[in-house]
């Protein structure tokens, strides 16, 4: 009878020092399934004591972008359906300030595209949910749920307000909230930075609603609302503040406006602006509604940089179609040509700027559809540089 020594039996544990195995890759169900799956782990498990706890839903977002789309919207909608059928002792109560001064629990959730076998070169071929429960009087996360979603089915269209913002930006408000969702454990403390713009983001919600519905003036008289608020100044609220004026045809109002967000990003070094392009060609979509206002933001930046003494490089993105070669050669062309457009008004800045480009290699949604849901990854980026 040959007996195995333990040492070398099929059951033997690793060599000291190799390197521990990876865990194998969640498996993506049906996105219907995966918000179920995540909002049981959520509301199950939370560690809340209490037969009544007022529930405030901070709506979601993507987890890269901050903006909210189709999807994150829908599943904000079935989140209060499956409370109010599953968990009656959650009373969900609407994201205002008023609410949100009785010290409530808010849900906050990211919807994010990845790739699901880690790689971050890879493309995005699944969508991780996550949901968090932060408790106001404890100042603590109470609950957290996830789930990874198969991406059929999936509209991660902006919704109008974000569709029509010119530009993106990492604001502080927005990657807290991403903090208290992604980054924040079971039991620890909140993100200050998200406590500390919790009732102005109340308003900024109130702000995209009225101007999704239209209400031009009273978006507007949101967004100055809450800039006048601690923590209210953000890139939302110049954002609105911008996209509300130009629907009231308030000409020079929209100019400061957006001059304020060009000199915002100038001074932060994160000035992103959504110029569309005709598909595999460097001339701007046949949209007038969309390229009217092209002209006053290139104008904003190159007289606004040249105000800041600023040397600028100008980065051409391209979403992902087609191969790499080709979109990294076609996002410098790009960039080359706004660079034209830019030194054609303002010739003394010649100087003081250069074109490079970034194909699709730095994408913030990576869905590679060319359409209004990836539009951000055709972005134009204007970074301030050494002269």
């Amino acid at each position: 009878m040959l007996v195995v020594p333990a040492a070398v039996s099929a059951q033997a544990p690793a060599p000291s020092g190799a390197p521990p195995a990876a865990a194998p890759a969640p498996t993506p169900i049906p996105f219907p399934e995966a918000l179920q799956r995540a909002a049981a782990d959520l509301f199950s498990k939370a560690d809340l004591a209490g037969d009544r706890i007022a529930l405030v839903i901070d709506p979601l977002i993507d987890g890269v972008s901050g903006a909210q789309s189709a999807s994150t919207r829908s599943m904000q909608q079935t989140l209060a359906e499956i409370v109010s059928k599953s968990y009656p002792r959650f009373q969900l109560q609407p994201f205002t300030t008023e609410s949100l001064a009785r010290e409530p629990v808010v849900l906050v959730g990211t919807f994010t595209a990845v790739n699901n076998a880690g790689d971050a070169k890879g493309a995005r071929d699944a969508y991780r949910i996550c949901l968090t429960l932060a408790d106001m009087k404890s100042k603590r996360v109470v609950s957290k749920g996830v789930a990874r979603a198969r991406p059929e089915g999936v509209d991660v269209t902006p919704t109008t307000y974000y569709r029509d913002t010119p530009m993106w930006t990492k604001d502080p408000a927005t990657e807290a909230y991403i903090k208290v969702c992604q980054g924040t454990r079971l039991g620890e403390p909140i993100d200050p930075v998200y406590l500390e713009r919790l009732n102005a983001a109340a308003l900024i919600n109130d702000g995209i609603l009225e101007y999704e519905a239209r209400r031009y003036r009273e978006a507007l008289a949101f967004y100055r609302t809450a800039r006048s608020l601690p923590g209210g100044d953000q890139h939302r609220v110049r954002v609105g503040a911008y996209l509300a004026a130009s629907k009231l045809g308030r000409g020079e109002d929209a100019v400061d406006a957006f001059g304020d967000l060009v000199d915002s990003g100038l001074t932060s070094n994160q000035l992103m602006v959504k110029l569309l392009f005709q598909p595999g060609t460097t001339q701007f979509i046949a949209n007038p509604q969309i390229t009217e206002p092209y002209p006053m933001w290139l104008s904003q930046i190159a007289t606004r940089a040249r105000q800041k003494g600023a040397c600028i490089e100008i980065v051409g993105h391209t979403s992902r179609t087609g191969t790499q070669h080709l979109n990294e050669r076609l996002s410098v062309l790009r960039a080359q040509y706004v660079m034209e457009l830019l030194q054609a008004g303002a010739p003394d800045s010649r100087n003081r700027m250069i074109a490079t480009g970034k194909g699709f290699n730095e994408n913030l949604i990576g869905t590679g559809k060319d359409d209004a849901s990836d539009a951000l990854d055709r972005r134009v980026e204007f970074k301030v540089i050494g002269c």
